[in-house]
C-alpha cells in the first residue's frame, strides 16, 4: 500500500472473523461481524513528516532502511458492504481500551465486544459505520484485551540510551509500600541503570507546588514484593525482591501525599511512531486497496469519509496529531476529513518524547501537576504566547487540516485549563477557525458513564457528578458527517466567553456560587505556570524537575447561576430542570490531599427536597417541591429541555424520548430522592 515515492509497506493479519452481537440485524444495516488482527508496519523513514519522530535515528532499521512496528485491531463492519454508509469511524482507544461503543451507544466497557449487550442502542451500527480500533501507545503491557502497538527500543549505537525519568506516586489507602516504576500496573516501565538508591532522588510533597522533601536512601529501595502461603503453620509471607521496574518503601507511602521519583532511566521506547502508526492505517484503509502482501482490505469498500474520535488522553492525541501535521498521509492527502476531540482540555500530548509515559494524564491540581502535555499552542485559532512572544496554532494547515469539533465538561475549565481552547494566554476571547466548533456540556464532569448507577463519593467530599450527556455524542456525530458532507454548518461554537460575563476569574465566580451550608468550594482552579524544561525540550528530551519560571497563562472558569450550575454552553436536559447543583470539580476528603481538587471528579450536591428542609437545613437554592410540585411535573421540564436542544441540533429526535422517560423516577438510581 505504499504511496508514490515512499518504501512503506502494511499488511495485514486476520485472525478472527466472526459474527457480532450474535448476528442481529442493525436496522436497515443489517447484520454486523467482527475482524481482529494485527497490522505489520515498515515505516520508510525518508516518508513525509516521519523526521519529527523523536530519537527515529536510533530506531533498528530491517535490511531494507525500514522501521518495522506492529499494531492490535479490530474491525466491526457491515456483513453486506452494499449496506455500509462508506464512513470509517476510528475510536483512539484511550490506554488502549474501547471506548465507542460506550459513549455513542450506551454499552458497557468491553475491549473484546461480542454480544449484543456490547452494542448497546446500536447507534454506530444503525448508521452503518465501519468501527476501527487499533493501538497507538506503544508503552502499555498486554492484559484486559487492551490493543498494544509494538515499536523498537531507541538505541546508540548498539547501547542502551539512558537519562533522567521522573515520576510521581499517590497512594490512596494506607498500606501501600509498592509501585511499578511507571507508576500503572498497565504500563511498561523505565528500567533504572542502578538499583543503588543514592543515585536517584525520592521526595515527597503534600501539595503539588510545595516544596519537595527528600526522603533518605535507606528508606526505600528499587524492588518488589511477593506474598503467598507459607509452609509448617506459618500462615502468609512476603518477599522483597530486588526489580529494575519496582520501588518499594518497606514504610509505605503516605496517603495523598505526592512522592516523586527522579533516576537514571534506560531503554526509551520510540512512542512517536504511535501517531505514524494511526496515519498509515486509517490512510490504508479507508483507500479500499489490498495491502502489501496482495490481501484484501478488512474494511471492504473504499470509504468516502474517515472521521476519529477520542476522549481525555487521545482527545489530547489527537490535538497532537494536527498540530503536527500527520493528518497528511505520505502523499500528501487528508487522513481524516473531521475529529472529535472530546475532553482534552488546552492539552497536547506527551508522546514524541524521550523517556515518555504515554499513560500518564495531562497536569492537574494535585496529580501530575508538572506533566509537560500543557504546552503552547492550547487553541486551534492562531495567538501569541505573552510570556515568550512565539506564535502559533494547532490548525495551520489549511490544505490538509480536517474538520473539528471539540467538546469539554466543566471539568476541563477547572482541572484542564480548558479555557485556553477559546482565549488567548492572557484570557482574551478568540474566535476560532472556520474548520472548528468547540461546545462546552455545562455541568458536566469529564467522565459521565452512560450507565451510571448509584454515585460513589470514593476520596472526594461530594458524590461525583450525575450528569447524562451521552446523547450529544450522536448528535455530534451526526453534525460532523452533515459538516464533511453537503457542507451544512454545524450550530456555531458554544462556550463561555469574557465578553459576555459568562467565563471569569475565581474570585468572580465565588461571589456567584451559592453558598451551601457544609459545602466546600474549590481555592482556585489548576493554575497554569510555564515550566522549563532544559534546552532540548524541542528535541523531545526534558530536564527532570522542570525549572518553575514564576510566569502564568490565564485560566478561567464558567460562571454559575443562583444554583451553581453552568450558564454557558450546551445544557443537558438534567441541567436545564436540575434535582441539585452539578460541578465540573470535586476536592479531596481529609487525609487525601484535602482541598485540592480531584482528578477529573465532578459533584453532585442535592437540592433540599422539600421547603421545610430548606428552612431547616438554610439552604439558599430553592427546594425540588418549590421547583416541581410532583415527579410528572419533572417529567414534562425534562421533555421540554430536551426537545429544544433537539430543535437545536444538540440531541437526536430518537434521543428525546429516552430522556423523558429515564426522568419518570426523578432519575433514579442517580438522584436519590424519597419524594413520592
Amino acid at each position: 500500500m505504499a504511496e508514490a515515492g515512499s518504501k512503506s509497506r502494511i499488511e495485514i493479519d486476520i485472525t478472527e472473523q466472526a459474527p457480532f452481537a450474535g448476528g442481529m440485524a442493525f436496522g436497515d444495516v443489517g447484520a454486523y461481524e467482527r475482524l481482529r488482527g494485527r497490522a505489520r508496519m515498515a515505516i520508510d523513514p525518508g516518508a513525509p513528516g516521519v523526521d519529527t519522530i523523536c530519537d527515529l535515528d536510533k530506531a533498528p532499521r530491517d535490511a531494507d532502511g525500514l522501521v518495522r512496528i506492529a499494531t492490535d485491531l479490530l474491525i466491526l463492519r457491515p456483513v453486506d458492504p452494499a449496506r455500509a454508509n462508506r464512513r470509517l469511524f476510528f475510536d483512539w482507544g484511550n490506554r488502549g481500551n474501547i471506548r465507542c461503543l460506550q459513549f455513542f451507544n450506551d454499552a458497557p466497557g468491553s475491549n473484546d465486544p461480542r454480544s449484543a449487550a456490547h452494542a448497546g442502542n446500536g447507534f454506530l451500527m444503525r448508521q452503518g459505520y465501519t468501527v476501527v480500533t487499533a493501538g497507538w501507545q506503544a508503552d502499555l503491557l498486554s492484559g484486559d484485551h487492551r490493543f498494544l502497538l509494538d515499536v523498537p527500543v531507541a538505541m546508540d549505537d548498539g547501547k542502551p540510551v539512558t537519562g533522567k525519568v521522573r515520576v510521581e506516586y499517590i497512594a490512596t489507602a494506607p498500606g501501600q509500600r509498592a509501585f511499578p516504576l511507571s507508576g500503572r500496573a498497565s504500563t511498561r516501565a523505565h528500567p533504572t541503570v542502578s538499583l543503588d538508591t543514592r543515585k536517584a532522588s525520592l521526595t515527597r510533597r503534600r501539595y503539588a507546588t510545595d516544596e519537595r522533601i527528600p526522603v533518605p536512601h535507606d528508606q526505600w529501595m528499587f524492588a518488589r514484593v511477593e506474598g503467598g502461603a507459607g509452609l509448617d503453620n506459618q500462615g502468609g509471607e512476603t518477599a522483597v525482591i530486588p526489580s529494575d521496574v519496582h520501588i518499594h518503601m518497606p514504610g509505605g507511602f503516605a496517603p495523598g501525599w505526592i512522592h516523586e521519583l527522579v533516576y537514571e532511566g534506560r531503554d526509551p521506547l520510540v512512542l512517536g511512531l504511535g501517531h505514524i502508526a494511526v496515519r498509515n492505517l486509517v490512510s490504508y484503509l479507508r483507500s479500499g486497496r489490498p495491502d502489501d502482501a496482495g490481501g484484501a482490505n478488512p474494511a471492504g469498500r473504499a470509504m468516502e469519509k474517515a472521521y476519529g474520535w477520542g476522549r481525555s488522553q487521545t482527545g489530547r492525541c489527537i490535538r497532537d496529531f494536527v498540530y503536527n501535521g500527520f493528518n497528511a498521509d505520505e502523499n500528501g492527502g487528508k487522513v481524516f476529513d473531521g475529529l472529535l476531540p472530546h475532553v482534552a482540555g488546552g492539552g497536547l500530548m506527551w508522546l514524541n518524547h524521550r523517556f515518555a509515559n504515554g499513560i500518564v494524564s495531562a497536569g492537574q491540581q494535585h496529580e501530575d501537576h508538572e506533566n509537560p502535555a500543557d504546552r503552547f499552542p492550547f487553541s486551534y485559532a492562531r495567538s501569541t504566547d505573552h510570556l515568550t512572544g512565539r506564535t502559533d496554532a494547532i490548525c495551520k494547515r489549511p490544505e490538509t487540516d480536517p474538520l473539528i469539533i471539540h467538546t469539554q465538561t466543566g471539568s476541563e475549565y477547572w482541572q484542564r485549563r480548558g479555557s485556553l481552547v477559546h482565549t488567548d494566554t492572557q484570557g482574551n476571547d478568540l474566535a476560532l477557525p472556520e474548520n472548528v466548533r468547540a461546545y462546552f456540556w455545562a455541568s458536566s464532569q469529564h467522565f459521565a458513564d452512560p450507565l451510571l448507577k448509584k454515585p460513589a463519593r470514593g476520596i472526594c467530599q461530594n458524590v461525583q457528578n450525575v450528569v447524562w450527556t451521552s446523547m450529544f455524542f450522536r448528535a455530534v456525530l451526526a453534525n460532523l458527517d452533515r459538516w464533511a458532507t453537503d457542507g451544512t454548518s454545524p450550530p456555531a461554537s458554544r462556550v463561555p466567553r469574557r465578553a459576555d460575563g459568562t467565563l471569569v476569574d475565581v474570585e468572580t465566580w465565588r461571589k456567584g456560587f451559592p453558598s451551601v451550608p457544609g459545602v466546600a468550594t474549590p481555592r482556585t482552579p489548576n493554575i497554569l505556570e510555564r515550566l522549563d524544561f532544559g534546552p532540548d525540550f524541542a528535541r523531545g528530551i526534558l530536564a527532570e524537575p522542570p525549572r518553575r519560571t514564576g510566569e502564568h497563562y490565564a485560566v478561567l472558569v464558567p460562571a454559575t447561576d443562583a444554583d451553581g450550575n453552568d450558564i454557558a454552553g450546551v445544557r443537558a436536559p438534567m441541567v436545564q430542570a436540575p434535582l441539585a447543583t452539578y460541578t465540573g470539580w470535586n476536592m479531596r476528603a481529609r487525609g487525601q490531599g484535602h482541598g485540592a481538587l480531584h482528578e477529573f471528579t465532578g459533584s453532585t450536591i442535592p437540592f433540599a427536597e422539600s421547603p421545610e428542609e430548606r428552612a431547616m437545613t438554610g439552604d439558599p437554592r430553592p427546594s425540588i417541591l418549590e421547583r416541581y410540585p410532583d415527579r410528572p411535573a419533572y417529567q414534562r421540564a425534562i421533555g421540554e429541555a430536551a426537545r429544544k436542544l433537539a430543535a437545536e441540533r444538540f440531541m437526536l429526535d430518537e434521543d428525546v424520548e429516552r430522556c423523558i422517560a429515564a426522568a419518570a423516577d426523578w432519575h433514579a438510581p442517580r438522584h436519590d430522592i424519597a419524594l413520592p
